[in-house]
Formats: structure tokens, sequence, C-alpha cells
């Protein structure tokens, strides 16, 4: 009888590791601790923050790359007094409300044929200030060509626009020349257009003055004894 009793017994051996498993398994199973609620909702905020953010990011930068409208700009330098043409403007595409005030492209006829108030710049934008209807010489003015050596100009150089007093200079050992017609005062005068210096560095200014004083302006320049003295601007 008892041995009937042990062949019955099992001496199987247990698999290698399977104890072990059985214990990782069991607490694999071990429920996790929920995330609290308050935590869950500033989470939820965060991302609702997160999602306005973008939303306005995004159209932030629709806004800026749809709502553009096209000007005028400068193609070219453009002296003082010089008439528009259409080579001398080109549509360039700006963010609307920039605070400029420009002149939309679509005004490119109106503004052909008006004439440059002051010196332009290539790649400038164009705006109503620049511009003038009235040609030059004006009424009741004359343009005189002033030859200059280098060593009459201003060390800065002269610009159009710029208010000058054109002024008689001595002659040998300070003596004015004989025969020679010369101002009797310094004359005021605005710098129209300045040419390239030649090889030399000297330039031919191209002065308005006042009707009267065109003659005796030219005449002391046909001297060489003659000199510019910049002033401050008008406003």
């Amino acid at each position: 009888m008892d041995r009937r009793r042990l062949g019955a017994i099992s001496f199987r051996p247990a698999l290698p590791g399977r104890g072990e498993a059985d214990g990782k398994a069991s607490q694999a199973r071990v429920p996790l601790a929920p995330v609290p609620r308050q935590r869950r909702r500033s989470m939820l905020a965060l991302g609702v923050v997160l999602a306005g953010l973008g939303a306005l990011a995004g159209a932030w930068v629709f806004a800026s790359f749809s709502h553009r409208v096209e000007v005028l700009a400068l193609t070219r330098n453009v002296a003082m007094g010089t008439q528009l043409t259409p080579s001398d403007l080109a549509p360039v595409a700006i963010s609307a409300g920039s605070g400029v005030k420009t002149i939309p492209a679509r005004q490119e006829a109106q503004v052909t044929g008006l004439v440059a108030a002051v010196g332009l710049r290539a790649g400038a934008l164009l705006v109503p200030a620049d511009l003038t209807s009235a040609l030059v010489p004006g009424a009741g003015q004359q343009l005189v060509p002033v030859a200059l050596k280098s060593d009459q100009l201003p060390a800065s150089g002269l610009a159009p626009g710029g208010q000058v007093l054109v002024v008689p200079t001595p002659g040998a050992a300070g003596q004015q020349a004989s025969g020679q017609a010369v101002l009797a005062q310094a004359v005021p005068a605005a710098v129209y257009r300045v040419s390239a210096p030649d090889l030399n560095g000297n330039v031919v200014v191209d002065l308005l003055v006042a009707a009267a004083q065109g003659p005796p302006v030219a005449r002391q320049a046909s001297t060489g004894q003659i000199a510019l003295i910049v002033t401050p601007r008008r406003p």
C-alpha cells in the first residue's frame, strides 16, 4: 500500500524561471494609481492654451503675407527737378498698414510726368512729398552751370537740394582780376544737379538762382574765381 502511494507522487522538476515569471506577472497585474483630477485639468488647460497660441501665430503669419499691397518704388536715381518716366518706376509689394505714406502702383499713370521735388534714390519707396508739378527752372528762377575744381568743393560734397551761397574769390595776390565782372555780394542758390567728377575730380554744378542773379553768377563763374558756401537747408 505504501508503494502504491509512492508511485502516485510526481517528482517532475519545475521549469526554470517559472516561479519568477509568475511573480512578475502578478506584479504587472497590480493596478496603477489614477492621475489626480486636478493634474488632469491643468494638463487639459495647458493644451488649450498652446492650441490657442498656435492658432494666433498662424493667423498672424497668414495676415502678414495675405494683406499686402503694391506701391511704387524707384528703379534708379532721379535728380531733383527731373520729370519721372515709366522706366523710373516699378511696383513692389509691402505689408498693408505699414504706416508709410506710399503711392499705390495703380496710380503710375498719374505720377508719370511729375517732377522730383528732391533727389530720389534707386530702391526707395515713392511718397507724395517727393513729387511736384513745377518744372525747373520755375517762374522767377534761372539755372546756371558752374564749373568747380576739386579744391573749390566741400570735402563732404554737394547734393541736389542743398542750399549754398555763391561768393566771388580774390584773384592773384588777393586782388580781383582786372576787367572782369564780379558779384557785388554773395548770392543764395540751390543745388539742382551735380555732375560726376572727371579724371581730375572737377565737377559741374547746376545752380538755381533768382532770375536777376543769373547773368552775374554766370559771369563770375567764367572767371573761375568763385566758391560755394554750404548753408542750412530751408524748412
